[in-house]
């Protein structure tokens, strides 16, 4: 008998997605944070419309909606003269923008969220070492009193930073290098007048090779940015790196920090209208690593977020890509608890979030290298790869049978939202990832015609069976369907055909969207055995 079934090292974004996932499933977890206190720092700031597709399944969009700003696109400018506006535009049937949001808040919102499932952080309390058999993980913990506190857990997951214990005491490989660039941040008011939403990157450019730049983020608040530039010589740290030799993040800590009067230094060169720089909330200098772990996890021992991956910040995709890592894991997590988790699930976390990994990092450091004009992607493209829409599991490990239809998704792809469904009771018509809000499995049945949803009560009920219950089932009716299925199986009308449409969706077919809000697969035989035996596989264990 364990002490906790997950232990959780780190409560920034990432392992604060996890708790929160793992605790709404009523999965006991402990969060450890070496920290008294969260940072007040804008760290990360990008937030990519998937990310917000996640919250949305976690029951934090409002909140995040509420708290951030719109990144409604950049202004280019070299050498003082403006080059291009980007507009970041999205296809209209998705549902979230990109925003702005700084990281202390988006650990706050998510803070919040763990608290409302009955979870708690613990700060000041670093994890130490941890050894591990086939049974459990065995963990040491340094308590605010100075003291250490042994402890047994099922599963520890490491979301402690590029530094992290987690990965050292695995001895997982972290392949990379760094950069030679030296930047300092920080968070300031400036006077001009450029349009709101938008973040400025200005360059100076001589015989072609930039040697000087500027990036101003835009944060909420009047005028406000978070603003970076390359690091003058008196407040250089480059020679020092960890003591694991990896030199990423900040190191406010190792030297002078920048003052307001360095920003303003910057400005006066570069900024696209004269400006004043005010009320300074933070600074810092930073390095860039890019780096990547050889395997997301061994045993009952896991990785995520930087301390499996860290990478130039071009595009904002390093927090972002480790709320979706802890979002991938958590389902599966709560599965292997429970007792529910079939042959190679909780190894599919690796097969599935390594290779995004892998593709953000050599994506981000061929960007910071050569710009965004260095992919060959057309603009509608490179959006939707950025907003991290693109990504998906095709050919995986747990990915089940069936190809896309026209215009719809395959197994492994991003499940779509659609609007214009409405319930038999209801009089309004709401979305897609309303319905699968806050779900785990959802198998959606539909049918345009009568003897396809006749067939559906039998479907849903065998699913189920085969899902230990952890299946929740809605039939999709066509304009062609009169009579409600089974009351065994609810129903929401395709007003507009809207889910036809996104889904390529044929009469009496059955499409099973995962806790993470991919398509697990799609079947023309909701009634076969296609579907019952990838359930009994996928959690039948």
């Amino acid at each position: 008998m364990v002490d906790v079934d997950v232990l959780i090292a780190g409560a920034g974004p990432v392992g604060l997605t996890a708790a929160a996932e793992l605790c709404r499933r009523g999965i006991g977890c402990r969060v450890v944070d070496r920290l008294a206190e969260r940072l007040p720092y804008a760290r990360a700031v990008g937030i990519q419309p998937r990310t917000l597709e996640v919250w949305d399944r976690m029951g934090m969009a409002r909140e995040a909606l509420e708290a951030a700003v719109p990144m409604r696109g950049q202004l280019l400018y070299v050498n003082g003269a403006e080059q291009a506006r980007i507009d970041l535009e999205l296809p209209p049937e998705v549902p979230y923008r990109f925003a702005a949001l700084p990281q202390y808040e988006t650990e706050r919102l998510l803070g919040q969220l763990l608290d409302r499932w009955g979870g708690t952080i613990e700060r000041s309390t670093e994890l130490l070492s941890f050894e591990q058999d086939s049974g459990e993980v065995r963990a040491v913990l340094a308590t605010p009193s100075g003291g250490t506190e042994e402890l047994t857990a099922g599963y520890l997951l490491g979301c402690d930073g590029a530094h992290s214990v987690v990965r050292k005491h695995l001895g997982l490989s972290f392949d990379g290098g760094a950069l030679p660039e030296e930047y300092m941040l920080g968070d300031v008011e400036v006077d001009w007048d450029l349009p709101d939403g938008y973040g400025v990157r200005s360059a100076h450019v001589t015989d072609g090779r930039t040697d000087d730049l500027l990036v101003c983020i835009p944060l909420p608040g009047d005028r406000r940015y978070r603003v970076s530039m390359p690091t003058p010589p008196e407040l250089s740290r480059v020679g020092t790196t960890g003591a694991d030799g990896v030199s990423h993040g900040l190191s406010g800590d190792h030297g002078p920090l920048p003052g307001i009067e360095h920003i303003q230094a910057v400005l006066d060169r570069l900024a696209p209208q004269p400006t004043t720089a005010s009320s300074l909330r933070w600074s810092s200098v930073f390095r860039i690593s890019h780096r990547i772990v050889g395997r997301y996890g061994e045993g009952r021992v896991f990785v995520a977020g930087d301390a499996a991956h860290i990478h130039p910040p071009t595009g904002a995709q390093g927090m972002n890509t480790g709320i979706q890592d802890a979002f991938n894991l958590a389902w599966k997590l709560a599965a292997a608890v429970r007792g529910h988790a079939g042959p190679g699930l909780l190894e599919s976390y690796d097969a599935e979030r390594r290779p995004v990994g892998e593709e953000v990092v050599a994506r981000t450091l061929r960007h910071a290298r050569g710009g965004v004009g260095s992919d060959t992607e057309d603009r509608a493209t490179l959006l939707l790869r950025e907003a991290q829409l693109l990504l998906g599991y095709r050919g995986g490990p747990i990915t089940g049978p069936g190809g896309a239809a026209p215009g719809g998704p395959a197994p492994g792809d991003r499940a779509p939202d659609c609007g214009g469904l409405v319930h038999p009771v209801g009089a309004f018509p709401v979305r897609l990832f309303t319905l699968l809000r806050e779900r785990d499995h959802t198998l959606l049945l539909y049918a345009d015609r009568e003897e396809q949803a006749a067939v559906f009560d039998g479907a849903a009920a065998a699913a189920r069976s085969a899902a230990h219950g952890r299946l929740n089932v809605c039939a999709v009716l066509g304009p062609g369907v009169v009579r409600l299925p089974a009351p065994g199986v609810p129903a929401v009308r395709d007003g507009h055909g809207e889910f036809r449409r996104m889904y390529g969706a044929r009469g009496g077919e059955a499409f099973l969207v995962r806790p993470d809000g991919y398509l697990g697969m799609r079947t023309a035989d909701p009634g076969g055995p296609e579907l019952t035996t990838h359930l009994s596989a996928l959690l039948g264990a």
